[in-house]
């Protein structure tokens, strides 16, 4: 059974055992002798969703494309069901999972984190034809949690001072472009020092996700990065419908990842395509070219960041830049990196045709893991962020205020990736948050300021901000202070450059580097 198996005669020496010590208790002999099952297996995805009537609130599972709920989304394709609110961390590509049904116009509303590269989905939501409720994602993945445990309400210091927080992130647009729509403003509250906003929980009328293996019983465990959403969801519909690759007759209990008392339809789904978003490979080193001016300036940028590293620390890198901090760790150093889609270890990107549909980073590209590694859903996932259990997280900005304000997640009217984990992963008052980012836009407008233009990812959460000219601590009361310049950089550039005054250290030092470990 591929790694999982079950013990013979476990189970009924068990009830044995217990039937003995409690003779004569009929209920306890029902339990032991019972073939009731909870779950109904059918012959196609068709039939499993049969049933759902346009209007339905739907959450459906995966992370990108990993872990989506193929052969479902395709027979709701079929079916035409219109009308639909699905809760998703995003909607797939343009031509493949959810994007399909944006395509087709059959979903009024998305509730998600991250538009990501779905230009559709963009374009529907810029023009007025599709209600979007962006939603940061560890906040999305406990919103799904807690309506499946039967909570209706949480709070959390994630998105506060945001729009997310005022009530003012648009849902709708109108065809002229306005804002039609907005969300609900958030109830705040002050624990121990630390600002929080409440948020409530989600449920749905049905969630559609995808399983690795499934029992008959109607147990399922999932596979590596594939987990990612799939679990939660699960938890929080009174009709959870499960596709899988396989359908044994039993599952080892201890491994079991969902289990049976969620679960009430299931399908072995048949021709994944299992399409991997961003294929991401190490080949082999050939002879350096000449770099240009913008890799050397981002090469200086990454190679001061590494000296963020210490030793045993568990870290979160955003993708590009940060990620390549880890190619320039100290000697000695070893450095744990988690991945909000639900790994922990994360090794360099895989040798051509090593590749793992379901092994994926945030950034959805293909990696492997260190030994030590581990899979867990996003739900666990952003409780290790959100925590305060991660010690440092690196990411890009669009602007950083003087007082460590971060905008990094769109333009109001023309540009909305969605803030993904990014709200989260800044959260905590435990991690130390470090920007890296060129110095100006291409532009040459300041990305440094006195008060962030660009709506906020999260407010004076910034630690550190590293550009190609040197490197600011952010003190929460003084504001920006420089303390690395650059070489070749004179302290004057800095201030024409930057769009807020600074204090210049008086131990002013030049810029570090990996290179001078």
């Amino acid at each position: 059974m591929n790694g999982f198996y079950k013990v013979p005669g476990l189970l009924s020496r068990f009830n044995s055992v217990h039937v003995r010590k409690t003779a004569g208790n009929l209920f306890n002999r029902q339990i032991s002798t019972s073939t009731r099952l909870n779950v109904k297996i059918y012959d196609s995805p068709a039939e499993a969703v049969e049933d759902i009537p346009d209007g339905s609130k739907l959450l459906v599972g995966g992370f990108g494309l990993c872990g989506i709920p193929e052969n479902l989304i395709g027979a709701l394709l079929k079916k035409g069901t219109a009308d639909l609110t699905v809760v998703s961390n995003n909607a797939g590509v343009d031509d493949f999972g959810l994007g399909l049904l944006l395509r087709n116009k059959q979903i009024k509303r998305m509730i998600s984190s991250y538009v990501g590269e779905n230009a559709e989905f963009e374009r529907q939501f810029l023009s007025g034809e599709l209600e979007v409720e962006l939603t940061p994602q560890g906040t999305l993945a406990e919103r799904i949690r807690a309506g499946g445990a039967g909570i209706p309400a949480f709070f959390t210091p994630t998105a506060y001072g945001t729009l997310i927080h005022e009530g003012t992130a648009p849902i709708k647009y109108n065809s002229s472009g306005e804002v039609d729509l907005v969300s609900e403003t958030r109830e705040e509250r002050e624990f121990d020092g630390v600002n929080y906003i409440m948020e409530k929980a989600i449920t749905g009328d049905y969630s559609l996700i995808k399983g690795w293996k499934a029992d008959k019983h109607g147990n399922v465990v999932f596979r590596k990065t594939a987990m990612n959403f799939n679990l939660p969801m699960g938890k929080a519909s009174p009709t959870t419908i499960c596709e899988v690759e396989e359908i044994v007759d039993e599952l080892d209990p201890q491994y079991v990842h969902l289990p049976s008392i969620y679960v009430k339809r299931l399908i072995k789904g048949d021709n994944y395509q299992k399409r991997i978003e961003r294929l991401t490979l190490t080949h082999p080193q050939t002879s350096e070219h000449k770099k240009s001016d913008a890799a050397l300036m981002r090469e200086r940028i990454v190679k001061r960041a590494a000296l963020e590293f210490k030793d045993g620390m568990y870290a979160n890198l955003g993708i590009g830049m940060p990620m390549l901090a880890s190619n320039y760790l100290p000697p000695g150093i070893t450095l744990h990196l988690q991945s909000e889609n639900g790994v922990l270890g994360l090794g360099p990107f895989p040798k051509p045709g090593e590749e793992d549909a379901d092994l994926i980073n945030a950034g959805k590209e293909t990696v492997t893991v260190v030994k030590g590694a581990s899979y867990f859903s996003s739900d666990e996932s952003f409780a290790m962020i959100r925590g305060g259990h991660i010690d440092l997280t690196i990411l890009g900005a669009m602007q950083v205020s003087k007082y460590g304000d971060l905008a990094n997640w769109m333009i109001p009217g023309k540009l909305v990736k969605g803030m993904g984990g990014a709200m989260d992963l800044v959260s905590s008052y435990k991690t130390k948050v470090v920007v890296t980012m060129e110095h100006t836009a291409k532009n040459g407008d300041h990305k440094i300021l006195s008060s962030c233009k660009l709506p906020l990812t999260g407010k004076g959460v910034v630690d550190m901000i590293i550009t190609e000219l040197g490197v600011f601590e952010v003190d929460k009361e003084k504001g920006l202070i420089l303390t690395e310049i650059a070489d070749g950089v004179e302290v004057e550039e800095v201030v024409l450059r930057t769009g807020s005054d600074f204090e210049v250290s008086p131990d002013l030092k030049p810029m570090g580097s990996a290179d001078n470990l």
